[in-house]
């Protein structure tokens, strides 16, 4: 074919036949090697000296902020998709569907916001919006073709989206003196102001045999000592148990974490802040299978954002139609 012809050739897209939640059938020679992280630098002396790390506990008597807001989101593969444009191989993306939602305590919960938008994550060029009969997909650039940079590249846009939210929240309300618990990781959300970062799973420890022992000797509400971690990033950390998980050593466990660069008494603040909030909004198991780890708010807003997201069939065959038309 001519330059000149491949220059003229229209961009279209088809939809993939497996089910979106599985791989194409190209996953296996679309993934590279796997990148392993690399081991975390502590400064484990931060709030205390290593010698006298302990379990601690919450003074009662501190003052809690009258407003508390859980940021979560959640993210959908409506689709897996091949776009057609100037290379002669068509290239792999995904159409998705993905919310942010805030959820405000303060007298009462609510459901603050929520913010829902979709998009065609890719790494053609030429890629064009989709309009389907019920939904727009936004053409996103990725970084690359395999399914981890399209996912990545898909939580981006995700984290954005809840950053918004909470900017825009935080902008229409008068009192400075809420916190802010964001499900997951903080990274990228860092400047964040009077925020921590709630991680329910843990890949790794992070912390030598004597202070991850610290870690199973908690009772329900305390905490460790606040340590500053970093990997790709840095952010001070600890961890705190939740009650109704059993006596296993690390059962209830959730790790914090909040900016690196704030001062030490702020970060200390924010962990006595955590072990007082949580602790009462533990999920039970008999209504929640991530108990107590999922947040009462959290599963309630999460339940909420999949709904919003609307029905993954509906979509899935309407963008199969436009992809014939």
């Amino acid at each position: 074919m001519t330059s000149a012809a491949a220059a003229a050739r229209p961009v279209s897209f088809s939809v993939d036949p497996w089910d979106p939640s599985y791989g194409m059938a190209l996953h296996e020679e679309l993934t590279g090697d796997p990148q392993h992280e690399s081991t975390a630098e502590l400064k484990l002396a931060l709030e205390v000296p290593v010698d006298r790390w302990r379990p601690m506990t919450a003074d009662p008597g501190d003052p809690v902020p009258g407003m508390v807001e859980f940021l979560d989101g959640v993210r959908r593969i409506d689709a897996r998709v091949w776009v057609h444009g100037q290379d002669p191989q068509p290239l792999p993306g995904i159409a998705a569907s993905y919310a942010a939602g805030l959820v405000c305590l303060g007298g009462n919960a609510r459901i603050a916001d929520v913010s829902v938008e979709r998009g065609l994550f890719t790494a053609a060029a030429e890629a064009a919006d989709i309009d389907s009969r019920h939904a727009r997909y936004v053409a996103r650039r990725a970084a690359g073709s395999a399914p981890d940079q399209l996912s990545l590249a898909l939580q981006q846009h995700l984290s954005e989206a809840e950053v918004r939210l909470a900017l825009l929240f935080r902008a229409g309300q008068p009192d400075a003196g809420d916190v802010l618990f964001v499900d997951g990781p903080l990274r990228g959300r860092t400047h964040l102001a009077r925020t921590i970062g709630y991680v329910k799973t843990h890949h790794t420890t992070y912390l030598p045999p004597e202070q991850a022992a610290v870690v199973g000797m908690l009772r329900p509400g305390q905490r460790t000592p606040a340590f500053t971690m970093g990997t790709s990033w840095r952010r001070n950390s600890w961890y705190l148990r939740l009650p109704g998980a059993g006596d296993a050593p690390w059962a209830g466990v959730v790790r914090l974490e909040c900016s690196a660069d704030l001062p030490l008494p702020e970060v200390r603040r924010l962990a006595d802040l955590s072990a007082r909030l949580l602790p009462p909004l533990a999920s039970s198991r008999h209504k929640d299978p991530r108990a107590p780890q999922n947040l009462v708010p959290i599963g309630g807003l999460e339940r909420e954002l999949r709904r919003r997201l609307g029905d993954q069939q509906l979509l899935y065959r309407s963008l199969s139609a436009a992809a014939l038309a």
